[in-house]
């Protein structure tokens, strides 16, 4: 056991015994374990060439076909056009592997069950919250166009639009945490969270000493994080650490990355809710970065909110499903017909959704785009990432061409250096366009923030980039008319205060290395 000294103002807490964990955190990042599957894979198909070389012609012919099977298999097939582009230029520089791994990621060993078992889930429960037809109706006349987007988001699951939610934006991690621990303390029911990352320190330890207090008052608690955790912040028995502390824990989708396409479906969401009154998302996890209580990139611009009335049932679904994935008797209405009130006099509507990769509904792209093309005097983002395909790329595009001000802030100091220099890949056509991009100086931005107009907002977990766009389970709000919106774009423009704009100039003056990373990596964007 450890003990953490007080200095952000947060009570001095006691916290599990940290485990060993620098080497798979070195090892075992997105990246490492894509290259190191890729590795695996072709030395798996080396041995097998190796092993029947005598049958060498019969299988390079074999392989062959194969290729060109799978190129026919692309051109028809539903997967995003750059994707297919990645595809087509792997196959061709290597034909025998890559068409193989083509094949391997489409038969998604390991993850079939997976995915039968949530998208039952998530099939069952489309009803579990009606949508309250006087609101919708207030709404259509009030906004078709943000009705219309509601009727969009009720084919990927449920997703009503709520009315009777009070939202408070929280411009940094610290403000977040402050907050989230005293509604921790007046928790009486249950307490559900789920996070991408989980990681030891004072952050996540403030906020388990108040779950095994309340487990031990009677509270239910569940925590439920990312089965990559396994690999990078937490040891293998922290589940059983956590129990015995009278907390229910799972693991979703343990990573076992010798077994499956590892990369696709994590769960990237932020969620906690508790009492099914209170919720709250946005792109802060569970470590002590977020806060700012250690520095890794800088300075760390993060965001959240907290809804507080009608619309955290929707988060206490999106919990269940998940969690129920595997249950065989799965209980919902205990959870989802508790009393909720908002705190205060609460303005606006308020949407919380989903985007589940199981599914060919792209919500989250649609979401933005959808804010994008409809726009009429500006869309002010935040993002960590810029890896676009060309469908969001062209509606960035259209709207600063249409007179739109699209102003993108994104980091100054990178996390990771691969999609800091494919984001950079993106700059040019976007500024030839109008679009207006700037670098937080101060460090590093994990924001997902969109605002537009005064009236719409979306602060969630979804990245502009291919990971959450297209295969990682995500989460946001939509906000129309909500109060906070105004308190959003200031935020905006404070950060704005903090960046420099990155002009042709600068552009130009771009390490080559960079440069040629970008380009040579924009060829495998899809997979990173």
């Amino acid at each position: 056991m450890e003990r953490i000294s007080n200095e952000t103002g947060i009570a001095e807490l006691t916290l599990l015994e940290r485990g060993h964990k620098g080497l798979l955190r070195a090892l075992f990042g997105r990246t490492g374990i894509i290259v190191l599957m890729l590795l695996v894979q072709v030395a798996l198909l080396v041995v097998v060439f190796q092993r029947f070389s005598e049958y060498a012609p019969q299988l390079y012919t074999a392989m062959i076909a194969i290729s060109i099977i799978a190129v026919f298999y692309l051109l028809n097939n539903a997967i995003d056009p750059s994707a297919k582009i990645t595809w087509l230029i792997i196959i061709t520089v290597i034909p025998v592997f890559g068409a193989l791994l083509l094949i391997y990621t489409q038969m998604d060993v390991g993850h079939r069950t997976l995915k039968r078992a949530v998208a039952r889930t998530i099939d069952s429960t489309r009803n579990s919250i009606p949508q309250d037809q006087e609101i919708m109706d207030e709404l259509m006349n009030e906004s078709p166009e943000t009705a219309a987007l509601t009727q969009y988001l009720s084919r990927s699951g449920c997703h009503p639009v709520f009315k009777n939610t009070h939202v408070t934006y929280f411009p940094l991690g610290a403000d977040m945490l402050l907050e989230l621990l005293g509604q921790l303390e007046r928790a009486e029911k249950f307490i559900f969270l789920e996070y991408f990352i989980i990681d030891e320190g004072l952050m996540w330890g403030s906020v388990l000493d108040i779950l095994a207090r309340k487990a031990k008052e009677g509270v239910e608690v569940r925590v439920m994080y990312d089965g990559s955790c396994e690999f990078s912040t937490l040891p293998h028995s922290y589940p059983k650490l956590l129990r015995d502390l009278g907390i229910q824990c799972k693991v979703f989708s343990p990573a076992r990355p010798f077994l499956s396409t590892h990369y696709n479906y994590r769960d990237h969401r932020k969620i906690l809710v508790i009492d099914g009154h209170t919720a709250f998302t946005g792109g802060i996890n569970m470590a002590d970065e977020y806060i700012n209580y250690t520095v890794k990139y800088g300075h760390w611009k993060d965001t959240a909110i907290m809804l507080q009335g009608d619309a955290a049932k929707s988060f206490t679904l999106m919990f269940l499903q998940l969690w129920n994935s595997y249950e065989k008797r799965p209980v919902y209405a205990k959870y989802l017909s508790v009393h909720t009130y908002p705190m205060h006099e609460a303005n606006g509507y308020v949407i919380p959704y989903a985007d589940c990769p199981l599914d060919d509904d792209k919500v989250g792209e649609r979401v933005y785009m959808d804010i994008l093309n409809r726009a009429q005097s500006y869309v002010h983002i935040m993002s960590p990432y810029l890896i676009l395909d060309g469908e969001l790329e062209t509606a960035l595009k259209y709207a600063a061409e249409r007179g739109v001000d699209v102003s993108l802030i994104l980091p100054g100091i990178p996390d990771k250096k691969i999609p800091y220099a494919l984001a950079k890949t993106h700059y040019a056509s976007l500024m030839a366009s109008g679009v207006k991009i700037y670098e937080y100086t101060p460090g590093f931005v994990h924001a997902k923030v969109f605002v537009s107009d005064d009236c719409k907002a979306v602060v969630g977990t979804i990245n502009m980039d291919y990971r959450s766009l297209y295969h990682h389970f995500e989460c946001a709000a939509y906000l129309y008319k909500s109060d906070c919106i105004p308190v959003i774009e200031e935020d905006f423009q404070k950060t704005l205060s903090k960046c420099k704009p990155v002009t042709r100039e600068s552009l130009h003056k771009e390490p080559i290395t960079r440069k040629l990373t970008g380009i040579v990596m924009k060829a495998i964007a899809p997979l990173m």
